[in-house]
Order: C-alpha cells, then sequence, then structure tokens
C-alpha cells in the first residue's frame, strides 16, 4: 500500500503541474456553456466506509445530482431499485450540457479528482467511489470493494465503463480488491490509456 501511494503521488503531481493550463481553459468553457460551478463537488464513499468529497469538472446542468438522487430514492420506495439493471448514465441523457458530452468522451472531466489523489481520498487505480444511496443497497460482499481506497479508474472501468450495470461493476470492483497487486494497477494504467484514447464505454 506504501508503493500504491508512492506511485499515486509520483503521477498525480506532475499531471496537476503540466495540465494547468489546460484546467483554466475548461473552467471557461464549461462557464459560458452553463449557468453553474465549473467544478462539481458530491458526497462519496471511501475506504471502509468514510465520507469525502470529490470534485469533477461539471458536466451535466446543476440541479442535475439531486435529480439522480431522487429517482433512487423514488425507484427504493415502489421496490424496483434492480442493481442488475440500473445504468447510471444513459446516452442521451438530457442534463448533460454540451461542454460536458466531450469533457465526458474524453475523460477530462476527471482531471480535478488529482487534487483528491494528492489529498489521499482516492487513488489513481481503485473501485469507484460511489454516493451513500447506493452504499447502502450492498451486500455483505460487495461491501469488501470498500476495503481499498477508491479509484479515477479500475478493473471495471477497462472492461465497459458506463455500458455496465450496477452489479457488473461491483463485481469487477469486488474482484480487484480480492485479486489486488501493484502489477494489476500497471496493468490497468496501461489499458486505461487505450480506453480513454478510443473514448469506449464514455457518456
Amino acid at each position: 500500500m506504501f508503493a500504491k501511494r508512492v506511485l499515486d503521488l509520483l503521477i498525480s503531481i506532475p499531471l496537476l503541474i503540466v495540465l494547468s493550463p489546460l484546467w483554466l481553459m475548461i473552467v471557461l468553457w464549461i462557464k459560458a456553456d452553463s449557468k453553474g460551478p465549473a467544478v462539481f463537488r458530491q458526497e462519496r464513499v471511501g475506504r471502509n466506509g468514510a465520507l469525502f468529497t470529490i470534485y469533477k469538472f461539471r458536466t451535466m446542468v446543476p440541479n442535475a445530482d439531486a435529480v439522480m438522487k431522487e429517482k433512487i430514492e423514488q425507484l427504493k420506495k415502489e421496490g424496483k431499485f434492480d442493481p442488475d439493471n440500473f445504468i447510471f448514465q444513459d446516452k442521451d441523457d438530457p442534463r448533460i450540457t454540451k461542454s460536458g458530452r466531450f469533457l465526458r468522451k474524453s475523460s477530462l472531466d476527471e482531471l480535478p479528482q488529482l487534487l483528491n489523489i494528492i489529498n489521499g481520498t482516492m487513488s489513481i487505480v481503485g473501485p469507484r467511489p460511489e454516493v451513500p444511496e447506493i452504499v447502502d443497497q450492498y451486500t455483505h460482499e460487495q461491501r469488501h470493494r470498500l476495503d481499498m481506497p477508491p479509484g479515477v479508474t479500475g478493473l471495471a472501468q477497462v472492461n465497459g465503463r458506463s455500458e455496465l450495470t450496477l452489479t457488473e461493476t461491483l463485481k469487477y470492483d469486488v474482484e480487484y480488491v480480492q485479486n489486488w497487486r501493484l502489477g494489476l494497477d500497471l496493468n490497468i494504467l496501461w489499458k486505461t490509456v487505450f480506453i480513454v484514447l478510443k473514448g469506449k464505454g464514455a457518456y
């Protein structure tokens, strides 16, 4: 785990410095494209169930988070929340802005998570951090995904990304935790480069 943390810092700090001019351009584009803050903040569940604030470039209309939470709560009340078929991001989601569609396709919306990596709440590779409403629905086995720091990319992201259902994503996450080694992180990082360049499964 010490080696994992060192790898995180060796990659994230130089990237933050080199890409800082790009950050400014993205912020200006988002502000010109739609009203609201350029950086999206949301409470997520991290390692061992600890809550933290995740940072992303905003890709949706300002009230998108509230709309999603309302959708999840409504499905739970109606007994229709099915993790085998629930997918967070639809290809034609009307909440996504014009700039947001490009940022998602290119994965540039994830850049602010370099701050999460540096402050230790996230790692470069690991299970994607979920909102508390989803974590509350985990089975005992699925909660093992919380044994590792959440990541910007992970095993699920190189095996389908947004095309996966919640159950499929959790399966990959638990598999990652159970079989973790530093070599696995390096392999996922290598695959992530090509996945991002192709824009596969991102919307």
